[in-house]
């Protein structure tokens, strides 16, 4: 907790400071805002560098899931729910393809439901590239094989299933996706691809993977390294599973799914989790054996929140993001204001551009920033900007760390 005192001292000295503009006119606006601070995430539940801690001094999971969410319980629920997993977000393209020997992949028009079956519009062989194209309000569907492109068909939806799933037998194949030029490998489920339209960009193109979250979804969350501790793998499964299932109730019309595979929800990493060299089987251990573990308070599952790390105590969610919650009460993290424990974000430090900091207030520049005030665990409760026109706009501390992409908001601005 002494960094956390010497923290919150430090944050009360700068309420009052202000980054002032220079008197000439051209220099009155910063290329660059400085910030320091500590802990990595919102800082909500239960902190992971804290359970790693926990289980290196021989604590078990359920010590590690009572300790970060006050008053619970862990008991042991149905998880063999099927959730729909956005694993391409807001896209106008995406690349599919398997490598595998003997893979048979299908493509089928419409969005397919689990027990659904319908007759194939494409069967693809393994090296062999499918394409998915948005036009204006539909996708266009190719195949690349080698250097010839062959156009296939168009519609609203499409479902791809492949050999080795519950869907088909045959070879177990894994399939390769591109999104952005990133490369993610999935194994289990099937892939559905569907035209949504955002308020802001008009039609895009969503994926989602469908699996089942007792083992196929859970072997594929990449939130902690694989070679930690057993108990706190076991906990972070547990929190997994618990998020999952709360989250599980209803499907966000933003992207047809339950949940995002990224940290707008937990890191999906898909089939690279359990395949990883040496270390991939210990994670896949982890969820086996706590299979149906979930947290509860007052008999019902929580929203496990979990963040990487804290500025030495954690944050409520009432702070965070304005709805508390009995669980998520602060408790004391000394392990992520250790740098040994936490040597990457017990301190940081960081310059964030002048059109990120503009773009997260939205105004048209930034001169000056100003904290008004800080939560009870030192985080920023309020900032302020103002901008080279007079005109001011105040944000949570949450929600500029997040738009500003700093770690946490644990910071205090470094005022030249």
């Amino acid at each position: 907790m002494a960094l956390f005192k010497r923290f919150s001292v430090a944050m009360t000295a700068v309420l009052s400071l202000t980054l002032l503009p220079l008197t000439n006119s051209a220099a009155a606006v910063p290329t660059n805002f400085s910030f320091t601070g500590s802990g990595y995430g919102h800082g909500v539940g239960m902190s992971q560098i804290g359970a790693r801690a926990k289980a290196l001094a021989g604590e078990s999971a359920t010590a590690i899931l009572n300790y970060y969410y006050s008053g619970t319980k862990v008991e042991t629920a149905t998880d063999s729910q099927i959730l729909l997993i956005n694993i391409g977000h807001l896209l106008k393209s995406t690349k599919l393809r398997s490598d595998s020997s003997g893979a048979k992949l299908q493509l089928f028009a419409g969005a397919l439901s689990e027990t659904q079956s319908a007759e194939a519009v494409l069967t693809l062989p393994s090296k062999t590239t499918l394409n998915v194209d948005l036009s204006s309000s539909h996708l266009n569907i190719s195949t690349t094989r080698g250097s010839k492109i062959t156009p296939i068909t168009s519609g609203k939806s499409f479902t791809l299933r492949w050999s080795g799933t519950r869907y088909m037998d045959g070879t177990p194949t894994v399939v390769s996706v591109t999104n952005n030029a990133l490369v993610t490998k999935y194994r289990y489920g099937q892939i559905q691809f569907r035209v949504i339209k955002d308020k802001l960009l008009g039609n895009r193109l969503e994926v989602i993977n469908s699996v089942r979250l007792q083992d196929e979804y859970l072997w594929g969350i990449g939130e902690v390294p694989s070679s930690w501790p057993f108990a706190a793998l076991q906990a972070q499964a547990i929190a997994s599973r618990t998020y999952a299932l709360a989250k599980s109730l209803s499907i966000r019309s933003t992207c047809g799914c339950h949940l995002y595979g990224s940290i707008s929800d937990q890191s999906f990493v898909g089939f690279s989790k359990e395949s990883e060299a040496i270390y991939g089987k210990f994670w896949k251990n982890a969820v086996d054996s706590t299979v149906g573990q979930i947290i509860t308070y007052d008999g019902l599952p929580i929203t496990a929140y979990f963040t990487s790390s804290t500025g030495g105590v954690t944050e409520t969610s009432e702070h965070a993001w304005g709805t508390a919650t009995p669980y998520t009460l602060s408790v004391s993290d000394t392990a992520s204001a250790d740098v040994k424990l936490n040597p990457k974000f017990a301190t940081w430090s960081r310059q964030i551009s002048q059109a990120v900091i503009a773009s997260a207030f939205l105004l048209p520049d930034v001169v000056s920033l100003q904290v008004l005030s800080l939560n009870p665990v030192g985080t920023v409760d309020q900032i302020q900007a103002t901008s080279s026109t007079g005109a001011t706009a105040t944000l949570t501390g949450e929600t500029f760390r997040s738009r500003s992409k700093l770690p946490s908001a644990w910071f205090s601005i470094v005022v030249s």
